[in-house]
């Protein structure tokens, strides 16, 4: 990643690191290097590339607040929308409605580990973003009561709320609860 400060001087770029990895007898990658222009509340021009992924965050133009609570638009990172599927697929992989056997307190210890990587890597910068990833994580939760419990087996919001209540009581279980993203009313 470089950043410059006009088109001209990025193209010029581009075209000298061409040549220099050619000299190396390498190539730079047809679809992952290019020119992005950083549009914020300073930089108002309209350009095709406005966003790029890097290390599974995306940076694109984002709103943001100033120490004195005023909004503006900020070039920020978030984590990216492939890295949070990924992160929901893992969820989903570790099947936690098939381990009706298990407490509350043994999925916390079993998966907190992850979920506090996550959060600590990818809620760097705009954790809100995480957010999705985390209901996620609560929805599953949900699924894992209705299995253990039978008097929650047809009730998703009952199920729901009983993890709220959880959730709302013991608030440093998980992770995402720690956070604030607590699941239903209840």
């Amino acid at each position: 990643m470089a950043h410059c400060r006009s088109r001209e001087e990025a193209e010029g770029l581009l075209k000298s690191l061409e040549k220099r990895f050619a000299e190396c007898g390498l190539e730079l990658h047809p679809t992952k290097t290019r020119i992005v222009y950083c549009k914020d509340d300073d930089r108002q021009g309209t350009y095709t590339e406005t966003t790029f992924d890097f290390l599974g965050y995306t940076f694109r133009a984002r709103r943001s607040k100033n120490k004195y609570g005023k909004f503006f638009v900020n070039f920020t990172p978030a984590v990216s929308n492939k890295a949070k599927k990924a992160m929901q697929q893992k969820i989903h992989d570790w099947r936690m409605h098939l381990k009706p056997d298990k407490t509350l307190e043994d999925l916390a210890h079993m998966f907190n580990p992850v979920l506090r990587g996550w959060v600590n890597y990818y809620g760097r910068f705009y954790k809100s973003e995480m957010y999705s990833v985390l209901r996620h994580m609560n929805r599953a939760l949900v699924r894992w009561a209705r299995r253990k419990f039978k008097k929650l087996a047809i009730h998703q919001r009952r199920a729901d709320a009983w993890l709220g209540r959880i959730a709302r009581r013991e608030q440093t279980l998980f992770v995402q609860w720690q956070m604030g993203v607590l699941p239903g009313a209840g």
